[in-house]
């Protein structure tokens, strides 16, 4: 049996239902009289909530509470890109209603269509207990996807405007090195220990130029997606649109090759899915699945690596500065600080480990 992806909205994140109810009167399908919303629970940025008009179902996103950077969580921007996408690429899902007055919930948000399915976090989920093949299905489902999501032509969709594809690893490095100095908590060690600046300095004296220019995710990762939970060679939605660009699809894969061999997922337990688990592709074969399917050449596919393991760095320290200045009280963000250590300390592994290599 599916278990449910829903739970009650946590403290402190409950949405004012009298304004919301209004909000929605007459602009989408179902019972506004009838509004009840629960909470999707496992995310870490963006806010997302379950609403309910009676038997019509939709999901809400809006950013997170308290300060954020200055260009993130754009919901406006997540919805108009959606709009865009989902005609070209079905699995995502469709966008239905935009709302830009921050005053009706706290900040903009908008209605997406709901989509049912199985979402894989840390573990097989009892639905694929029984299916021997079911994380190798997994595992080539989710190289699949990305390789699609690389091929979606973005000019015949009009879909180039989206970003800035020119410049756009050098662009990566310089922006994800000033977030990070400007997350940068002083309870971390101090950077001739971390090495983070030596990172950020290999980081920029290696950028590649950009492989190709396609669309770009920037958080694709296997619990991004969501399966048939009677196929799980089967993608359902591909979920949180949010840092979605044009650019270098080589930096999708780098950043997802992260997720994937990370021995645990931050802020959570140890996990049981991905490279180091039995039955699902390991780093390479994912790499050879990823080149056959997508045509593309991942033979410097290091580089990108390492920016993954920095970006996620660089995000679990935002999430974690916002915590450790009472900006969300969410227990699960009291790690992710250590997890941001850790992550820089991979990176700089892995760079020693390259250069050692020639």
């Amino acid at each position: 049996m599916t278990q449910p992806d829903t739970a009650p909205v946590r403290p402190g994140e409950e949405l004012p239902l009298p304004a919301l109810r209004e909000a929605l009167r007459g602009k989408v399908a179902g019972d506004v009289d009838r509004l009840s919303v629960e909470q999707f629970p496992g995310g870490f940025s963006n806010l997302t909530y379950l609403v309910r008009l009676g038997e019509q179902e939709y999901v809400l996103r809006r950013a997170p509470l308290g300060p954020v950077a200055r260009g993130a969580h754009d919901m406006p921007r997540e919805y108009r890109l959606l709009a865009r996408v989902h005609p070209v690429l079905p699995v995502a899902p469709q966008p239905v209603l935009l709302v830009e007055d921050a005053s009706v919930i706290g900040a903009p948000f908008y209605l997406m269509e709901r989509r049912r399915g199985t979402v894989v976090r840390t573990q097989l989920p009892p639905e694929y207990a029984a299916l021997p093949a079911a994380p190798r299905q997994l595992s080539e489902a989710l190289v699949d996807t990305l390789a699609d999501l690389h091929a979606v032509d973005i000019d015949a969709a009009g879909l180039r405007d989206l970003g800035k594809p020119e410049g756009f690893n050098t662009r990566q490095v310089e922006g994800w090195a000033g977030r990070w100095r400007r997350a940068r908590t002083d309870d971390l060690p101090p950077p001739g220990e971390l090495h983070d600046e030596d990172v950020i300095a290999w980081l920029t004296a290696h950028t590649p130029p950009e492989s190709a220019h396609t669309l770009v995710h920037n958080d694709f990762k296997l619990d991004n997606l969501m399966f048939d939970p009677a196929d799980p060679s089967r993608v359902v939605a591909l979920l949180d649109w949010e840092m979605t660009t044009v650019g270098d699809p080589l930096v999708d894969l780098g950043l997802t090759l992260t997720y994937w061999t990370l021995p645990e997922q931050p802020g959570r337990e140890v996990s049981h899915v991905g490279a180091h688990a039995p039955g699902f592709l390991s780093r390479e074969e994912f790499l050879a699945r990823y080149a056959e399917r997508s045509g593309r050449d991942v033979r410097g596919v290091a580089w990108y690596e390492i920016l993954g393991h920095f970006k996620l760095a660089v995000i679990v320290g935002q999430i974690y500065a916002r915590y450790r200045a009472g900006q969300t009280q969410d227990p699960r963000f009291a790690p992710l600080g250590q997890q941001a250590a850790w992550l820089i300390g991979e990176a700089w592994r892995r760079i020693r480990e390259t250069e050692a290599a020639g």
